[in-house]
């Protein structure tokens, strides 16, 4: 069985302006995903700047969020990182903290080759017990899991289940799934490519735009799994601007001024990352009232 179908949630870590994690906005921007309907929150990915926490803050943010969904709708932790033994030690204690799955991106900078990621992979995986969707976004790890890769580790290793596509690579992705023969548990990492991906056999999408539209994220994926796929890919379409402006600026930088625009407050970014370019903050803005949600 899958660790969720539908919208799961990329969820930004909001901060105080001094930089530290702001647990009580957490709490909030987390009820409101699961009262808006969002079927998984994926804590410390991309979007939640896992890369520049602490170990420590890594875990308790992980830790703090299992215990205040307590079971509600599954969480999936991120803890994947270039180096084998921290990846192994971030997944352990994300187990032990509660996570009911595990997101863990290719391993950077290093340029694994294909049997270093079989290698990397199958060794986290045999150091813990919960579900594994392997992490695949080539544009900012600069390491492609070919689809062979990905099949195998799926099918020879029990708890790898599935992956988040981030390529874009359609072609890729449809080579995958005929690979897979039904072993991959495939969820889109981008938005713009939810239907697409779920016309391939997809669970569901790990979603950006889930922070500002839960609900609209979560009926794009509800609709097509009831086979109105006219409605599903309506929603897709008509998401499409507002998806564009969340990815004009790197990755949380837009999707945090987007939830700042709408009250969330969740704060500031963490550097290197900086605050958004007024004329994109502007589009963004245009595009979230077109949308309805602002």
């Amino acid at each position: 069985m899958a660790i969720f179908e539908g919208a799961g949630v990329a969820l930004v870590t909001p901060f105080h302006q001094d930089g530290s994690v702001n647990y009580e906005k957490l709490t909030e921007i987390l009820e409101e995903q699961i009262a808006g309907g969002t079927d998984a929150i994926v804590i410390c990915g991309t979007t939640g700047e896992s890369s520049t926490m602490t170990h420590e803050e890594h875990l308790e943010v992980i830790r703090y969020t299992c215990e205040k969904v307590a079971g509600r709708i599954p969480v999936i932790a991120g803890t994947g990182s270039n180096c084998t033994r921290e990846a192994i030690d971030m997944s352990r204690g994300a187990e032990e903290a509660g996570a009911d799955g595990l997101l863990l991106v290719t391993p950077y900078y290093n340029k694994a080759t294909q049997k270093g990621l079989i290698a990397h992979y199958t060794a986290i995986a045999e150091s813990v017990r919960i579900p594994i969707l392997l992490y695949h976004i080539p544009g900012r790890t600069g390491v492609t899991m070919q689809p062979e890769t990905i099949v195998k580790l799926c099918r020879e290793v029990p708890n790898i289940v599935g992956v988040k596509e981030a390529s874009g690579n359609i072609s890729a992705i449809s080579t995958m799934m005929a690979l897979a023969d039904g072993c991959v548990d495939l969820y889109s990492g981008n938005d713009d490519q939810i239907v697409p991906l779920l016309s391939l056999g997809g669970k569901g999408v790990i979603s950006v735009l889930s922070n500002v539209a839960p609900r609209q994220a979560h009926d794009i994926c509800r609709y097509y799994f009831e086979g109105d796929v006219k409605t599903s890919a309506k929603m897709q379409l008509e998401a499409i601007p507002l998806v564009k402006q969340l990815f004009c600026e790197v990755n949380p930088i837009p999707v945090k001024a987007a939830m700042n625009l709408q009250g969330k407050d969740v704060g500031p970014l963490r550097m290197p990352l900086t605050e958004m370019e007024p004329e994109h903050k502007e589009a963004l803005a245009a595009a979230m009232r077109a949308y309805g949600i602002l």
